[in-house]
């Protein structure tokens, strides 16, 4: 399928939905906190995306051909979860690493952003491969303008994850967005510069690179959903949702509460 090249409305709308889903990670942040669980978690973001904001959670009941429907509101990925953690009842400890990943639906138009939550006193392994995945998303999006290739994208977050020690997953990428969760293009967070699909004005995408402290390699648990690191190391995820303007890109799931683009 074409890349769809969004109107000034549907930019318009995009803006909107993606501040909203932004602002659920926000709304949660307080409670990520050791003894609560994913599910607590999962309900308090279902009330707030529902009752609060007048968004509908996409994740929930969602189901790609061949799969079973996703049965929560949020994604909950925690240590080496790589991303898909399905929130249940086991109470968060002292010490672990948290993804949250939200996507919303307003008015038609989705909004996708992911955040990286320490719960407690978390080891000093685990914030640095957190804030070396932070600085690769945000290599990724200084790399986003009209001209650009997706291949310059991958390529500055594989050069920066590889050599801080991690590895790329290979298997999940970013993706366009809009009326659809997923649309094109795939955006991969490994390549080569100057290859790939020439980015133009109007394009939306996720970046939203998975890195992980051993090797790149991944299974998928037997709820078909859940998909963690094979050797069990950790693993970190930061998703923003971008627009390709006429001068660069702007990030549309920026809100008060996301953490400040790091200093490179």
């Amino acid at each position: 399928m074409p890349v769809t090249i969004k109107t000034a409305e549907d930019i318009e709308k995009m803006r909107v939905a993606c501040r909203l889903a932004a602002e659920v990670l926000d709304f949660i942040a307080p409670y990520v906190k050791p003894g609560v669980t994913t599910e607590e978690l999962d309900r308090l973001c279902h009330d707030y995306m529902v009752n609060t904001q007048g968004t509908i959670p996409a994740p929930l009941h969602y189901a790609p051909e061949g799969m079973t429907p996703y049965p929560k509101s949020i994604c909950t990925s925690i240590n080496h979860v790589i991303c898909h953690g399905i929130p249940n009842d086991k109470p968060l400890k002292n010490g672990e690493m948290l993804n949250i990943d939200i996507t919303v639906i307003k008015d038609g138009y989705h909004g996708d952003t992911s955040r990286m939550f320490y719960v407690g006193e978390v080891s000093p392994q685990a914030r640095r491969l957190a804030k070396i995945t932070y600085e690769c998303m945000w290599l990724g999006i200084d790399k986003v303008r009209p001209g650009a290739h997706l291949g310059d994208i991958g390529s500055v977050i594989q050069r920066h994850a590889e050599s801080s020690g991690y590895s790329v997953v290979q298997e999940f990428c970013g993706h366009g967005i809009g009326k659809q969760f997923h649309e094109e293009p795939q955006v991969l967070h490994y390549g080569r510069p100057g290859t790939g699909l020439l980015l133009a004005p109007g394009m939306i995408f996720t970046i939203e690179p998975m890195i992980n402290q051993g090797k790149r390699h991944l299974r998928v648990l037997a709820d078909g959903w859940t998909v963690v690191t094979k050797d069990r190391s950790l693993s970190a995820q930061w998703e923003h949702t971008v627009l390709v303007t006429a001068t660069g890109c702007e990030v549309l799931t920026l809100s008060d509460g996301a953490p400040p683009k790091p200093v490179f």
